[in-house]
């Protein structure tokens, strides 16, 4: 009887174990589905199915929460050893509490003749596993700032000709290295010859990804890049990528590259592309000829997937005579259905920030509704929590009216109702960790520290002081005198980035606003400092163990999404939005995507290089960073949020400005948000004038200067069907 029981669980368990080997897999934003006869059911619950990769007798998956390994896809089992993780504060009615998560991984990619080794990274360090993932070690960084994008695995030949175990990673400021881990001396080492850079710029754009292909007896690398539709081949002999296939396109992605028998596939901006293998390696490179085209075998199989779909496994029955295929970066297929709770909400809002005095009479609030109507708007931004600290409405939640410092304001119920007579959509601005009078509340309590003078921080500069006679004994004697420096103060205060309780005073602020009838808050100054000599003296007293610059904005952002009930948009440096890095600032996109539903990033051209993307014709200037830099912020956010960013409606001394700026440059920089995704966008003039203003553009006005690189004329945004 027992062997009768065997053989009836041998014979149920083989082709269950077939089954699974050839299942038809798809990674969504809340978990992994499995796709049979026109229909999915979720598998598995797990926050961002990001990649699947099949090995002989299991699977891997790449998500928000890690590696996972399952071989029957019924349990999954954790492969993070080694991996680093963050620590996230939750703040609770009686304390608080933590949370460990793995850090974001950025990629996870096999070995392609050895598959217990394999490579992933953080945005800090690139890591390596020889055992299947069971431990992982750190192999370092190529650059000088954090932002791994992509990285690879395989054997190359060294300098000798010795095969050697050889990592590749991708960096968005730095380009593509490489390092032999097995080497005497192992160290990273650029390989950036061959691909394509912006104008102006000097380091390549974004390489998308990179893959190793085993195929013809041999391996090959064939890399991608980000914002821009270019395929390269690399050729490890001459130490360059070769162009193998370059899209019409100025700006689109190329993403998630993967290979099948005879033909590459990556996603892009509403598509799927597939493009025939290169011929043999030519020396020199063949031009690039090869053709891509857009396919959609799978569309009727993904289009059972409820969730956002963002990879899949292709079994190779399904495939079309393709073989097995791992897809990945598919929320590209859909790029206008975002993951964040509050984007119908937000989305198409454009107005004007409005400094709080004002607005304080019918007067000057009358005027200002009048600019917004009368230049097609929508959207009024006014301070509520100022740069200076002060509450800038009739505040009555207890802790706000404890911990804050009120300044003149609004009658808020006075002020909202008049508003949305004219069908104003209000964001309410709260500065959240620069705030002079929560500096000094409590003796300093919630301050950053100044670790060596034991003092609240304040940053500062040196610069020349007086000029004192020189003495004897001094090393300038000899000298008529000469300047000390001294101390020069910014005049910023900034309170604790880690405190739970600057988190609630700030997120009280917020929810009485919403309340009491404003449809948005947007938290400004949710940075740490980045201005002082002394910046190293900054001591952050209420740090806790294992908590760093990002785990401390994703903790209060956190905490604010679990109590706001409303979108929640933040403001965050030009710099932060065009490349994938935080640094300094601990603004991590792809990181703070997760919590809100707006990311507003300044791309005030005053701010950039006076140089950058100033090529002819320069006028089109502004029109090119805002047209590259919103698509480029979407993209690094990976499809959580809207993208609104700040519009420069003021002159800055400045080289560029002092020739070209007008009413023209900053209509030019809305044509580049239009012809980008067309999200919306806020003008920005800290003084209140918008005379440069001129009405919303819709996507059949014409660009009325001569075109640019892209030729707009009336073309759909990015991100919509085409």
């Amino acid at each position: 009887m027992k062997a009768l029981i065997r053989l009836v669980l041998i014979a149920l368990f083989i082709p269950a174990a077939g089954f699974a080997q050839e299942a038809f897999l798809a990674g969504t934003s809340e978990g992994l589905y499995r796709i049979d006869k026109g229909s999915s059911r979720l598998i598995w619950k797990q926050k961002e199915v990001r990649k699947i990769i099949k090995l002989d007798s299991s699977w891997f998956f790449l998500t928000a929460g890690g590696v996972f390994t399952s071989s029957d896809l019924i349990t999954f089992e954790s492969r993070n050893n080694g991996l680093p993780q963050k620590v996230v504060k939750i703040p609770t009615t009686t304390g608080k509490e933590f949370a460990r998560e793995v850090q974001e991984l950025k990629d996870l990619e096999i070995h392609p003749t050895n598959p217990r080794i394999m490579v992933s990274a953080t945005r800090d360090a690139v890591f390596l596993t020889r055992d299947g993932g069971l431990t992982w070690k750190s192999e370092g960084l190529s650059a000088r700032t954090a932002g791994v994008k992509a990285v690879c695995v395989l054997d190359l030949p060294d300098a000798r000709g010795t095969t050697r175990l050889t990592i590749l990673m991708t960096h968005p400021i730095y380009g593509v290295s490489w390092k032999q881990p097995d080497a005497t001396k192992p160290a990273w080492v650029d390989i950036n010859k061959g691909l394509e850079a912006m104008p102006t710029i000097r380091w390549p754009d974004e390489v998308a990804d990179v893959i190793a292909v085993s195929r013809a007896g041999s391996v090959e690398v064939y890399a991608s890049q980000t914002f821009m539709p270019r395929l390269y081949r690399l050729n490890w002999a001459a130490n360059r990528f070769d162009p193998i296939w370059s899209g019409s396109s100025v700006i689109d992605s190329a993403e998630g590259l993967a290979s099948g028998n005879s033909s590459l596939l990556f996603a892009a901006t509403n598509t799927l592309m597939e493009i025939p293998f290169p011929v043999a390696q030519a020396t020199p490179p063949a031009p690039v000829a090869a053709t891509a085209q857009s396919i959609a075998p799978w569309a009727r199989e993904f289009s059972t997937v409820q969730d956002i779909l963002l990879s899949a496994w292709i079994p190779s029955r399904a495939s079309g005579g393709r073989g097995a295929i791992s897809l990945s970066e598919l929320w590209l297929l859909n790029p206008s259905r975002q993951i964040a709770a509050y984007t119908k909400t937000a989305d198409k809002k454009k107005g004007t920030y409005i400094p709080i005095h004002q607005i304080t009479t019918d007067e000057g609030l009358n005027g200002h509704l009048d600019t917004i109507v009368k230049n097609g708007l929508n959207m009024l931004v006014v301070d509520m929590k100022d740069d200076k600290g002060f509450i800038r409405y009739d505040a009555a939640d207890p802790l706000v009216v404890q911990k804050g410092k009120k300044g003149k304001g609004l009658e808020l119920d006075s002020f909202v109702k008049k508003a949305k007579e004219k069908g104003i959509y209000l964001v309410a601005r709260i500065v959240v960790f620069k705030d002079p009078q929560l500096h000094r509340w409590g003796s300093g309590k919630y301050a950053i520290w100044d670790r060596r003078e034991a003092k609240p921080w304040q940053g500062y500069e040196l610069v020349a002081g007086e000029v004192v006679p020189a003495t004897t004994d001094s090393p300038t004697a000899g000298t008529e005198a000469t300047a000390e420096k001294v101390r020069k103060y910014y005049d910023e205060f900034w309170v604790d980035p880690y405190s739970e309780e600057v988190w609630q005073y700030n997120v009280a602020v917020a929810k009485e606003l919403i309340a009491r009838g404003f449809d948005e808050i947007q938290f400004d100054y949710i940075r740490f400092p980045t201005d002082g000599v002394n910046l190293s003296d900054a001591q952050f007293r209420w740090q806790e163990s294992g908590m760093d610059k990002e785990s401390a904005l994703m903790s209060f952002l956190s905490y604010a999404r679990s109590q706001i009930t409303a979108p929640i948009s933040i403001d965050i440096y030009g710099a932060n939005g065009w490349y994938r890095t935080g640094a300094r600032t601990g603004q991590d996109v792809e990181l703070l995507a997760r919590y809100v539903d707006v990311i507003c990033p300044m791309f005030y051209p005053s701010h950039f290089e006076q140089s950058f993307l100033a090529h002819k014709p320069a006028q089109d200037r502004p029109y090119r960073i805002f047209l590259h830099g919103s698509f480029r912020n979407a993209i690094i956010a990976r499809n959580h949020i809207i993208v609104r960013p700040w519009l420069q409606a003021f002159y800055l001394n400045v080289s560029y400005d002092r020739i070209h700026y007008n009413p023209d440059y900053v209509q030019r920089q809305v044509f580049g948000t239009r012809d980008s995704l067309d999200q919306g966008y806020t003008y920005w003039n800290n003084s209140g004038r918008y005379g440069d203003l001129r009405p919303d553009v819709n996507t059949s006005t014409p660009y009325p200067w001569d075109a640019p690189e892209t030729k707009p004329v009336g073309q759909p945004p990015f991100f919509k069907t085409r």
